[in-house]
């Protein structure tokens, strides 16, 4: 006997076929300081009007070297996880307080035996116990579509036409949360680059020694 659907997953299926069925566009933008400075590795987030819940994918990277984290920002899915390799030849020991994922991996070189999950969205900021100016950030987005932008400050989405929320992030973007939010619809008709103009609140970092100073660090 077959189970007749409900209203709801017959709406869901409904969504999730047109959803699969709608060409693909190129969303381009550029993102910039008020004075004309491009803005690298800030991260760019689309959330639409249909449901569309991509897989994710793992690991990602986020590399340590020349005591510093590289990338210094990555985005990464929700339930994707991360692997800390050390390439450089002394001791880190990276961790986290952030309550979106708590976590830390005690002094080690090389690649740690495993990958860490992020499960919940939000911002996690890392250090690192030995070197006090080392910080990087992993952005955790349940957005089905995100990207960052290039040293050049620009970046490319690809997307089906619908009404979105774009969100702009950057641990520097002097607003709220550091967060810039704008509503845009995109049709085959509009898809214009998107210029963003943003004002970076200035970093102070300190206590790094210079390379010459720290060629035989005790870590």
């Amino acid at each position: 006997m077959r189970l007749p659907l409900n209203f709801n997953s017959l709406l869901f299926c409904t969504l999730l076929s047109i959803s699969c069925n709608l060409p693909a566009l190129t969303l381009r933008g550029n993102v910039m300081t008020v004075d004309g400075d491009p803005v690298a590795e800030a991260v760019i987030a689309a959330v639409g009007t249909l449901k569309n819940t991509p897989s994710a994918t793992s690991p990602r990277k986020m590399d340590q070297r020349n005591r510093e984290f590289v990338a210094h920002i990555l985005a990464v899915r929700v339930g994707e996880s991360v692997i800390f390799p050390n390439s450089d030849d002394i001791h880190h020991h990276i961790y986290s307080f952030s309550p979106a994922n708590p976590f830390e991996i005690q002094l080690y070189k090389g690649v740690p035996a495993h990958p860490t999950p992020f499960n919940k969205t939000g911002v996690v900021v890392l250090g690192c116990n030995i070197h006090d100016w080392m910080v990087g950030y992993i952005y955790v987005t349940d957005a089905p579509y995100f990207t960052q932008t290039d040293v050049r400050g620009q970046w490319t989405l690809t997307l089906p036409a619908d009404d979105y929320t774009l969100t702009l992030w950057h641990p520097d973007l002097d607003s709220p949360n550091n967060v810039q939010v704008q509503q845009l619809k995109v049709t085959t008709e509009n898809i214009a680059p998107i210029e963003q103009k943003v004002t970076l609140n200035p970093v102070l970092r300190t206590g790094k020694p210079p390379e010459e100073e720290s060629q035989n660090p005790p870590y």
